[in-house]
């Protein structure tokens, strides 16, 4: 007997709630705002409507549905099941933290203060969630494919993300490691850079194209940035450093489907990071490999 679906409705703590939990109460939090030339009613405001988003969508549930809660701390400690419908509730980078932990489920992105977000991810309103959920289940529903990447260590830790995957020291700064290109007839270059960092499309948006712009855009070896569903992914090395022992010839360029970049370390501690989430890293010592790819999971959002 198959299980009924279950809406998992992701969410986060607001500003409101973490000014009260640090202050202790409303008012208390209202002076602090006040002494800082800010009014507590703005952001008490986006806290209703946080919750006002939140109590829709729940109410649009499919009665013979299950369902939970997750917050976005908690999400690498929670569970998700294949008969789980993915609701996130809140801003873009609410869907790309919880894209990491998902295997195939289908989301549903809802925004809950249309034009102070963007919008790519969370692309629905809460008065659509009642027709969205069940549509989510069926095989017709436009769902878009977006791509992922991942790194994978020489000792099995893997990392996936939405965006992009950040390699280099925990504080951002100098790193040395060994670069290679696995589809550049094994070329390798020792660098010493604040890291580097390897993006998809969706990441395009974001940390990537400010890389990308601040090195001229499309005249960064005519490097062209990628569409959220394309099956590329680009990289930079941030600040090279030339020196005799390192190089700075390999600081950009694209991965296709089969394309993988190799890091190998020569620093006593690097990690590996997605979607800025520095709180769930990889952690690398001297002389271990990881690799970055295309990862073969997408992220299912409906469009």
């Amino acid at each position: 007997m198959s299980l009924a679906p279950r809406a998992v409705l992701v969410h986060r703590t607001t500003e409101y709630e973490e000014l009260v939990a640090r202050h202790g109460t409303h008012g208390q939090a209202a002076f602090f705002l006040s002494s800082r030339g800010r009014d507590i009613e703005e952001v008490a405001e986006r806290h209703r409507r946080t919750r006002r988003a939140l109590a829709e969508v729940t109410a649009a549930i499919p009665l013979t549905w299950r369902q939970t809660r997750v917050e976005r701390a908690d999400l690498d400690r929670f569970l998700f099941a294949a008969e789980d419908v993915v609701v996130v509730v809140g801003q873009d980078g609410l869907v790309a933290n919880a894209a990491k932990y998902l295997a195939g489920q289908p989301v549903v992105g809802i925004d809950t203060d249309p034009g102070r977000n963007p919008g790519v991810l969370v692309r629905h309103r809460p008065g659509d969630a009642r027709l969205l959920l069940p549509a989510a289940l069926a095989a017709a529903t436009g769902v878009d494919e977006l791509t992922m990447v991942e790194a994978v260590a020489d000792d099995t830790q893997r990392l996936l993300a939405l965006n992009e995957i950040y390699l280099g020291a925990a504080g951002h700064q100098t790193v040395r490691y060994r670069l290679g290109l696995d589809d550049d007839g094994g070329a390798v270059e020792a660098q010493a850079s604040s890291g580097v960092l390897v993006g998809t499309g969706t990441g395009a948006t974001g940390w990537i194209r400010s890389v990308w712009q601040e090195r001229g855009g499309a005249a960064e070896a005519g490097l062209r940035l990628p569409r959220p569903t394309e099956d590329r992914l680009v990289w930079f090395v941030r600040e090279a450093w030339p020196s005799p022992a390192t190089g700075t010839s390999l600081v950009a360029g694209e991965l296709t489907a089969g394309g993988h970049l190799t890091l190998t370390v020569e620093s006593e501690r690097l990690i590996a990071f997605g979607d800025g989430i520095e709180s769930d890293a990889v952690e690398l010592t001297w002389g271990q490999r990881v690799r970055v790819s295309r990862a073969a999971t997408a992220l299912r959002l409906l469009g």
